[in-house]
């Protein structure tokens, strides 16, 4: 198992291009189910939540595999390996968006047995939307021994209104309802940057979906959709914390592929933090700190609101901010597992209830913590970057789940970082 070590105070500088979206990945690699014929999709970043990813739809019947220039083949064929429609508990419980197999599967093959899935500890998230979504389009859905058991003969289009906002839930109903006889309308569909970039994607292979970005999605059933080539958005949660390690160590760096529509509440944020940042066109950005950040409230929301995955963050970043801030966490009120790893470096943090109160304190101390899930590392991961002395990161793997190489791109802009095994 290996382990980050940091080496505090070192001014981050330079460039550095943003990667593919995983969140945005994920869906679309399982819609491929979906498609007859090859697809391409480009821009894909290469981290363990694709690989595995890749092995769920490989246990499925379909081609995968990466070319030299990062772009990933998918192929489906119509009428081929009907018969796989288990994604089975080894492969699921890696990660959550292996879900997103079901709709996909159940629109397909007629039948889906996927397990429950897995992923980071954050709280409760339920997938009775989805069970609910699908089930309005015309299936029969049980759950028995750990797994999520659907079958249908024929779905058919109906109006589906979620009762919460669910991004994953949204994707699984979108995905079975392309193929759908008649019209379906999504009302309260999640609208996040990701959710759209699957409707496009689907659109290209064929759909008809529209009220794309919207909260009310409209889809009138197709008979087939083929292979396409296409290229996925950046990721904003990379892109968001790339700004915030710019930030929290007073450095200078350009963002190149990060689309700024995608982040306006995280620029707008980091603005009111006192964190200089200037747009220069062509996805392009840059984040110029300085020594003198103030404390603000943050509250967690769904888009275009302040992403919960960027939550951990702006946390470590408030940390050496002056005075008292607030982070209400709306969307996994149990979000907090961070806070007491950067208490252990020094932080001023109470947790109560859905928020955490943080006082800013003059500086961070390096010492040993242990990664809860995804961002709670990439939080501290920001905190080590900052401290005075060696800060040791335990339990990194689920940072591979979501960046890639993070350490070796830190290190490019200056960073002292390294990645040892224990």
């Amino acid at each position: 198992m290996d382990k980050i070590v940091i080496e505090g105070e070192n001014r981050l500088e330079g460039r550095v291009r943003i990667n593919g979206a995983k969140n945005a990945a994920l869906p679309i690699m399982a819609a491929c189910i979906l498609l007859d014929g090859p697809s391409r999709i480009k821009g894909i970043p290469d981290i363990i939540d694709i690989q595995t990813q890749s092995e769920i739809l490989r246990n499925l019947g379909g081609g995968v595999k990466k070319t030299e220039d990062g772009t990933i083949e998918i192929i489906f064929r119509d009428g081929e390996n009907d018969d796989k429609f288990t994604a089975p508990y080894e492969l699921v419980r890696k990660m959550r968006a292996s879900i997103c197999v079901l709709g996909p599967l159940l629109s397909k093959r007629r039948r889906a047995k996927v397990s429950y899935p897995g992923g980071c500890v954050i709280g409760q998230r339920p997938i009775d939307l989805h069970i609910k979504g699908l089930a309005a389009l015309g299936a029969q859905i049980e759950t028995t021994e750990g797994y999520i058991n659907a079958s249908v003969d024929k779905l058919k289009g109906t109006h589906i209104s979620f009762a919460g906002k669910t991004v994953l839930g949204t994707c699984n109903v979108l995905t079975a309802a392309v193929l759908a006889e008649g019209i379906t309308t999504i009302e309260y569909a999640a609208c996040e940057p990701e959710v759209q970039d699957l409707a496009h994607f689907l659109n290209k292979a064929g759909a008809k979906i529209t009220g794309i970005g919207e909260n009310k999605l409209t889809v009138e059933g197709v008979q087939k959709l083929h292979g396409v080539d296409y290229e996925i958005i950046p990721d904003r949660i990379e892109a968001g914390t790339i700004m915030i390690a710019g930030a929290i160590t007073r450095g200078d760096i350009v963002l190149e592929n990060a689309r700024l529509e995608h982040l306006s509440a995280i620029i707008d944020k980091l603005r009111e933090i006192g964190v200089e940042i200037t747009p220069s066109g062509n996805n392009t950005l840059r984040v110029k700190g300085n020594g003198a950040y103030h404390a603000v409230d943050l509250m967690t929301l769904p888009y275009p609101g302040m992403p919960t995955d960027m939550q951990a963050q702006f946390m470590a970043l408030l940390c050496i901010a002056e005075g008292k801030s607030i982070i209400t966490e709306k969307i996994f009120p149990d979000r907090f597992i961070h806070a007491a790893e950067l208490r252990r470096m020094g932080a001023d943090i109470r947790v109560d209830g859905p928020s955490a109160i943080i006082r800013g304190i003059p500086f961070l101390s390096g010492t040993e913590v242990m990664v809860s899930d995804l961002r709670a590392g990439a939080g501290l991961v920001l905190a080590g970057l900052v401290a005075k002395g060696t800060t040791q990161i335990h339990r990194i793997y689920h940072l591979d789940r979501g960046y890639e190489r993070l350490a070796e791109r830190l290190s490019v802009l200056g960073a002292t970082i390294k990645r040892i095994s224990e």
